[in-house]
């Protein structure tokens, strides 16, 4: 289901334009195979943790990267990490690496960094969440559920960083454009 909605996303961003009218038919979207590429468990203060009172501290850190493998197939993987710790101790640290081989084809450049960092990371979360579930689990420790993330908020907010530092860079006079300019694209590049 969710698969469909991505494919209605690139159709729908290119409908205005004749190259997107003419490219609509040739776009095509699929995923292959979705597996673990790397999981890692340490829980170093064991079994000395267990005789103490759990009261976490959670630091988690999240990022993904892509690459072309052939023409229109490319490989997605999500980084996630969790370092537990409780009084400056850690308590453990797991890491997965959640990837997926992807077919992507007929996208303009966009599109196409919009689906890997979007739309991809989105598919493979809830695997590399039930992953850290169960490698937590199996370490004996309580649950560590992790909260949904909005991959189109970061895909924004990272999209708003890049635009306030060419903007830092053109100097003070180009800068205050920048920001207008800005203002006015948001709300078009939240409709895709």
């Amino acid at each position: 289901m969710a698969e469909n909605d991505q494919e209605q996303q690139p159709a729908e961003a290119q409908s205005g334009s004749q190259a997107g009218q003419e490219g609509q038919e040739g776009q095509r979207f699929g995923v292959q195979r979705v597996y673990v590429k790397d999981v890692s468990f340490e829980a170093p203060d064991t079994p000395n943790v267990f005789r103490q009172q759990y009261s976490p501290q959670v630091n988690f850190n999240i990022n993904n990267r892509s690459n072309r493998v052939d023409e229109g197939i490319y490989e997605v993987v999500l980084r996630l990490t969790a370092d537990v710790k409780q009084d400056d101790k850690t308590v453990f640290l797991v890491e997965v690496q959640q990837a997926g081989i992807f077919e992507i084809r007929g996208l303009n450049n966009d599109q196409l960094e919009q689906v890997l960092t979007i739309t991809c990371p989105n598919i493979l979360f809830p695997y590399g969440r039930e992953a850290i579930d169960a490698l937590v689990t199996r370490g004996s420790f309580p649950a560590l559920l992790l909260a949904p993330i909005n991959f189109e908020n970061i895909y924004q907010q990272a999209k708003q960083q890049q635009v306030e530092q060419l903007a830092a860079k053109g100097g003070q006079q180009a800068s205050e454009p920048t920001a207008s300019e800005q203002a006015a694209d948001s709300p078009d590049s939240g409709s895709h």
